[in-house]
């Protein structure tokens, strides 16, 4: 496998309205592991979350939502950019709207940028503009936003790290004997159609964004790892040590 995408989202990066410093240096460490035999692309959300440690705007306004991110952006790659330099990495903030993803002389870019950024030793970071995006180009949330990057940069597996550790098969939150579904290879359109409901108030996904990401993925011939962002220990072992503990895998 040569070329990773991995996600993080809201949940993962923000605690108690702030950035989360000690699991983004986790989530650092570990792309650093990674990148030793991968070539690595983050999507990562968290810009909003940024922006929101310096400026309390009511988040379910649009343009309120648009001036976050734009405060929150800089506030996140600063952030992201202290952490990499720790390893003596270059990273570089890649924004995307959905427009971009859209046409294909804009993927030709966003992915020839991206190449040149990893030919050349430097972890593309990717995110929405937000600041720009209206209520008709949002891409909605950004597990939808690293499918498509995943597809559209030819990179061999997406990995989504979440509040989410693994798909179920039936609501943990529900039911305590609910069990992980290991391996998947096909998902029911019902599960596709329920009502997204994320857990934290940042966030915009939850399971069903997921679930029609690794769906998009598969249909592509592209596999999908969801786990928990909280406690990188499955992810580590399914990447690093070729074992399966946790977490699902959405077989292509």
């Amino acid at each position: 496998m040569k070329r990773v995408v991995v996600k993080v989202g809201s949940a993962v990066l923000t605690q108690d309205g702030a950035i989360a410093l000690e699991r983004m240096q986790s989530l650092v460490d570990f792309l650093v592991d990674l990148r030793k035999n991968h070539e690595v692309i983050l999507v990562s959300s968290g810009a909003v979350a940024g922006g929101y440690t310096k400026l309390k705007l009511d988040r379910n306004i649009l343009k309120n939502k648009q001036a976050l991110a734009a405060i929150g952006q800089p506030v996140l790659m600063q952030k992201y950019a202290k952490k990499f330099a720790k390893h003596d990495i270059v990273c570089a903030q890649v924004l995307v709207t959905a427009a971009n993803l859209d046409k294909n002389d804009d993927i030709k870019r966003v992915k020839n940028t991206i190449d040149t950024l990893l030919q050349n030793g430097v972890i593309p970071i990717v995110n929405e503009n937000d600041a720009t995006a209206t209520d008709e180009l949002e891409l909605g949330d950004n597990d939808q936003l690293s499918a498509y990057i995943a597809k559209h940069t030819a990179s061999d597996m997406l990995i989504i790290l979440s509040d989410i550790d693994a798909y179920y098969d039936s609501d943990p939150r529900v039911n305590p004997h609910a069990k992980v579904l290991k391996v998947v290879d096909k998902i029911p359109h019902a599960e596709l159609q329920k009502d997204v409901t994320p857990n934290n108030v940042f966030a915009t996904g939850g399971i069903v964004t997921k679930l029609k990401a690794a769906s998009y993925l598969m249909a592509c011939g592209i596999d999908m790892f969801l786990a928990s962002g909280f406690d990188l220990s499955d992810v580590k072992s399914y990447m690093l040590q070729s074992v399966h503990n946790g977490g699902t895998r959405f077989k292509a």
